[in-house]
């Protein structure tokens, strides 16, 4: 068994005025009350909450506040995240920091994720953070929206990581969402999960702490939470070796795998259809974008009488009168077909109707969007 002892704090953040002092007494409670915590997790942007005009320097007397804090209380301290201005290209991240028990900043880790279009001025980071804490395991450090893109975790996961902590700020209706996320990337990537949210101007609380079964550990409500919850390592190493539960083996079979995914090489054409939906910005009032997809007709055949029914023509000869989109079944929810419609079922034998896929693009520069 190898134990380890995590705490998150989920804790009500201040948008306009700094919430680090709330942040550190809070620290104090914890260490006080559960003095066998050896790691403390804060959400995302809990120092100064989200809005980015409270940026500060890279270097600045609130990291060395919190530096202070680890090493007074002896624990690995990630004290959330917040906006960092680079002194060399002036451009502003969301930045976390991992500060170990003798008070050093051992890893930045910059969210690769800005919740685009909403945050908008916000640069991404392009380097992973890995650690590892000596005799215990290897830790992996992602922000909030990163947790949606699963290459983020494959890449950090690829490199040993055990435990993946995710500083959240969602105040938004999909933190449900999120909490389906967390489930299924412990059980995907074979590790734990520790997704810390605020509250108030931090979010709508519900952090979660999920074990590589995809068991949920603990999972706050809509109030401040401390809640310390000792892991175990040695599971996900088990796991690893003999699949969940005796079942899956993901990562190995993901490591023998038989085929390379082109997806990822941009220039291989492969997500031509992603290249086909609308600009990356906030929806306007009254948009239509996406609820409709412009098709070439010569894509389409001619919509059948009735189900069973072989299609007359095949999509190479559709004529031009065809419109970009396949008519509806004139029978569909009548008892009797139509009049017109012949009388006789067609052979056993007949093949079944060609597909119809009016999703498929090629060679177009028509967009789904509005």
């Amino acid at each position: 068994m190898t134990p380890f002892a995590i705490a998150g704090v989920q804790m009500y953040v201040n948008a306009l005025q700094s919430n680090v002092d709330g942040m550190i007494q809070r620290l104090d409670i914890l260490m006080a009350r559960f003095p066998w915590t050896q790691m403390v997790l804060f959400s995302e942007l809990a120092p100064y909450g989200p809005l980015d005009r409270f940026a500060l320097p890279q270097d600045n007397e609130t990291l060395e506040k919190f530096q202070q804090a680890a090493r007074k209380h002896r624990v690995w301290l990630i004290p959330g995240s917040m906006f960092l201005k680079n002194s060399e290209d002036g451009r502003v991240y969301n930045t976390a920091v991992v500060i170990n028990p003798e008070g050093e900043i051992i890893r930045r880790y910059s969210k690769m994720f800005p919740f685009r279009p909403y945050e908008a001025g916000i640069a991404a980071g392009t380097e992973f953070c890995v650690f590892d804490v000596p005799e215990v395991g290897r830790f992996g450090l992602s922000i909030c929206y990163d947790i949606w893109f699963p290459e983020t975790t494959r890449q950090l996961t690829s490199q040993g990581v055990e435990v993946l902590l995710n500083p959240v700020l969602t105040g938004t209706t999909d933190r449900d969402a999120e909490l389906a996320i967390a489930r299924a990337t412990a059980a995907q990537f074979q590790c734990y999960v520790v997704a810390v949210n605020g509250l108030g101007a931090g979010g709508v609380g519900k952090s979660c702490v999920v074990d590589p079964t995809s068991m949920v550990l603990h999972q706050s409500a809509g109030q401040e939470d401390m809640f310390p919850i000792e892991i175990d390592l040695s599971m996900v190493r088990r796991q690893r070796e003999t699949g969940m539960k005796g079942l899956g083996q993901v990562l190995k079979s993901f490591r023998d795998r038989s085929t390379d995914f082109s997806v990822y090489d941009r220039n291989s054409g492969t997500d031509a259809y992603l290249k086909t939906l609308g600009p990356l910005e906030i929806p306007h009032q009254g948009t239509r974008a996406g609820l409709h997809v412009d098709v070439p007709s010569q894509l389409i055949p001619e919509a059948p009488t009735f189900k069973g029914q072989e299609a007359t023509l095949p999509f190479s000869s559709a004529p031009e009168s065809i419109g970009t989109e396949p008519m509806p079944n004139p029978s569909a929810g009548t008892a009797n077909p139509p009049t017109d419609a012949p009388t006789t079922a067609a052979p056993p034998a007949a093949m079944p109707n060609p597909p119809v896929k009016p999703g498929i693009f090629t060679d177009t520069a028509d967009s789904s969007s509005g």
